[in-house]
């Protein structure tokens, strides 16, 4: 199968970012897909500081081996740490414990911040994860790595649809835009701009549905049956099985750190 690697945590749109190949783009997408679900299985569980560390720091240095752009990673990390802020600021308020200083009369709680700062390590650690091994990885090669894990058919036809159809939907809604500024449309906060964003996207769901329809119609025209078949063969190679020896006592390590 192609292994067209884009360089991108967000967007799968047509894969073409610039992305040098690194040693994670070798290694096999249904070992990557496992290792990092059981990477942020181990992070989400944990509750000791040390481990959250001990993630994080392997989640950037697996980030900095498959030569992420540090610009472009740092303002997705960056983008999901601005919930976090939000996170912060809330939780020792609302959160009752020891009280390390009040506001306005409201005390803030040493274990609500504790709760916090062990909340942000967590998204970060995970989020580093995924853009290391998911992130460079295509859609397509998502998606056929998903189906031979047997992750349900629909759920992995969803994914590739979504991202297939994700552009055509934008250019459409591109289309409608310019018909209106076209017709002198102003958008300002009244009855009228609310009434005419409302036709827009009504109008847009229309056209999707609409299709949505003609392309299934034109798959069954093709023989399509609910199923799409994998012509290409996933075989694992020695660095995926080096790859998991090296990941299993990490992961060991990291679960028996919470029982010490």
């Amino acid at each position: 199968m192609s292994q067209n690697f884009e360089h991108s945590g967000t967007s799968w749109k047509g894969q073409r970012l610039k992305h040098d190949e690194s040693m994670v783009d070798r290694l096999d997408p249904r070992v990557r897909i496992i290792v990092v679900s059981i990477f942020a299985l181990a992070v989400v569980l944990s509750h000791d500081f040390y481990v959250l560390l001990l993630g994080l720091v392997s989640a950037v240095a697996t980030a900095v081996i498959a030569q992420l752009n540090f610009k472009r990673t740092l303002r997705r990390v960056i983008a999901m740490d601005m919930f976090m802020i939000f996170l912060i600021l809330m939780l020792p308020f609302t959160t009752p414990g020891e009280a390390l200083f009040s506001i306005a009369g409201l005390p803030a709680s040493k274990e609500g911040l504790l709760h916090a700062l062990m909340i942000a390590l967590k998204a970060n650690a995970v989020v580093f994860a995924l853009l290391a091994l998911i992130g460079t990885m295509s859609a397509a090669t998502l998606g056929h790595a998903m189906a031979h894990l047997r992750v349900p058919d629909k759920l992995v036809h969803l994914l590739l649809f979504t991202v297939r159809y994700l552009d055509v939907i934008g250019q459409e809604y591109k289309r409608m835009r310019r018909a209106m500024q076209a017709r002198a449309f102003v958008m300002t906060v009244s009855k009228h701009t609310w009434r005419s964003v409302g036709y827009l996207i009504g109008m847009l769901l229309v056209h999707s549905l609409e299709r949505s329809e003609r392309i299934m119609d034109a798959m069954k025209c093709r023989g399509y049956k609910g199923q799409f078949y994998l012509m290409d063969d996933m075989v694992l190679q020695r660095q995926d099985y080096l790859f998991m020896m090296l990941s299993v006592p990490f992961f060991l390590l990291l679960i028996g750190l919470n029982f010490i």
